[in-house]
């Protein structure tokens, strides 16, 4: 009697569908690994009295296209188009 293969399609998508959940699961415990490493880190540095790391620096100053602004700001307050509390509310949210 020959050997008759039944229902491929239905044995390859229970295949997959098995790999794709077992990949997912290790994904999620490597990803909870890297995370329990990272607080492990974090209370090392606070037990050891390592300060955490800094933040990243503000920017010097201005920017040319700040700057840029700020120039256009004056000339709409000179013409009238903008109040001096209008002025004043957009140059402190460019500076920041």
């Amino acid at each position: 009697m020959p050997l008759v293969r039944r229902r491929p399609m239905l044995r390859a998508a229970a295949v997959g569908g098995g790999a794709y959940v077992a990949g997912k699961r290790r994904a999620q415990s490597q990803e909870r690994e890297t995370e329990q490493a990272r607080l492990q880190g974090l209370e090392q540095q606070q037990a050891y009295g390592a300060p955490p790391p800094a933040a990243a620096p503000a920017p010097a100053g201005p920017t040319p296209d700040t700057i840029e602004q700020l120039r256009q700001l004056g000339q709409l307050r000179d013409q009238g188009v903008l109040t001096e509390e209008e002025f004043a509310q957009q140059k402190a949210r460019l500076l920041g």
